[in-house]
């Protein structure tokens, strides 16, 4: 019960920081805020201070911050339609810039009291690993690339060996301070006998290091950054069809997945600690998903405010803005359906276990 409550208030709480970085974002740029929001649907709670109206709403699946001229063109100069173009960019891009932050915050905190971290130097490998038996890969090696992509930390050399799909991989190392490139090395996931046992893994061990409190913030930024791809890749799948809408997971989902994070863990203590460090990985997930240029998210009135400004550039005429309120209408109604199919499918999955 302690994790659900904990998923369901942490998922709030990413909402309503969203919604706090658009909200502030204005505030500071003098754009004048009708009603900040949590939640969406009829209103449970709300009370107006000054010139906006804060409010509760049943639905916590997701928030508003309703400016002056958000959806239209207004008279008040303070009004978003009126703002410069930089200040509407900053103002749209502040609330993804907050779960951003929230995420990279989360990993710096679990960092911080770290003594030593798992890198992505070679220390040795399992007895029958073809890449060092056949010499391609000596202890000492650093990995820095995978198949084109950047190693950032230990948990990507899984990743994107897993998701080439072949039985070798392309690899760029440092060696005594050297780059040197590796093509066709033998990489096939296989069971090796290890003292632990049989194990599922590529046959390599990597170095455990020493750490400063530097390096644990280096080592968030780049947890950060490797979250921010995973997301990528995520939505690659889906778009190629490697993966089904049937894994895509909603509020629902994500609090069960959190739950069984947080059960998994040997105590209540490293299960909440587990639970924060899937929560970074909701938080960037939620700000590059934000991002995106679909109708009625940040990044759908990002694309229109680029575009109109390129057309007022070219032609001196843009969009006009009733247009431009039907496709987020369309792109709103269509998300809400979306949403409502992963919900029941998150309930199914839940009641089947």
């Amino acid at each position: 019960m302690v994790f659900i409550l904990f998923g369901i208030l942490f998922f709030g709480f990413l909402i309503a920081i969203h919604e706090f970085g658009h909200f502030i974002t204005a505030k500071l740029s003098g754009v004048r805020v009708n009603e900040f929001s949590i939640g969406m649907g009829p209103r449970l709670w709300g009370r107006k201070w000054g010139e906006t109206e804060y409010s509760l709403r049943v639905f916590p699946v997701g928030g508003f911050c309703a400016m002056e001229g958000e959806d239209g063109e207004s008279s008040d100069p303070r009004s978003f339609s009126k703002a410069p173009f930089w200040r509407k960019v900053l103002i749209l891009v502040a609330g993804s810039g907050m779960n951003f932050l929230v995420g990279l915050l989360i990993l710096v905190i679990l960092f911080s009291g770290a003594e030593a971290y798992v890198s992505t130097t070679l220390d040795s490998f399992v007895e029958g690993c073809p890449a060092a038996e056949e010499g391609y890969l000596l202890p000492g090696d650093e990995l820095l690339q995978i198949n084109g992509s950047h190693v950032f930390t230990r948990n990507d050399v899984s990743l994107l060996l897993s998701r080439s799909g072949e039985d070798t991989a392309d690899l760029v190392v440092r060696r005594d301070g050297e780059k040197i490139k590796l093509n066709d090395v033998p990489m096939a996931l296989r069971e090796y006998e290890t003292e632990q046992g049989a194990r599922m893994l590529y046959g390599l061990n990597f170095k455990v290091t020493e750490s400063s409190l530097i390096q644990n913030v280096g080592l968030a930024l780049k947890s950060t950054v490797s979250f921010t791809r995973l997301v990528w890749y995520g939505l690659l799948d889906l778009i190629s069809g490697a993966m089904g809408l049937n894994e895509l997971a909603g509020p629902i989902g994500v609090v069960g997945v959190m739950t069984e994070a947080g059960k998994q863990a040997p105590s209540i203590g490293a299960g909440l600690i587990n639970l924060l460090y899937f929560g970074s990985f909701i938080a960037i997930n939620l700000a590059v998903m934000n991002l995106l240029p679909i109708p009625a998210l940040d990044g759908g009135r990002l694309f229109f405010l680029v575009l109109n400004s390129l057309l007022m550039l070219l032609f001196r005429r843009k969009i006009p803005d009733q247009y431009e309120g039907y496709v987020h209408m369309i792109g709103l109604a269509l998300l809400l359906m979306l949403m409502l199919l992963v919900g029941i499918s998150d309930i199914y999955k839940l009641i089947g276990k």
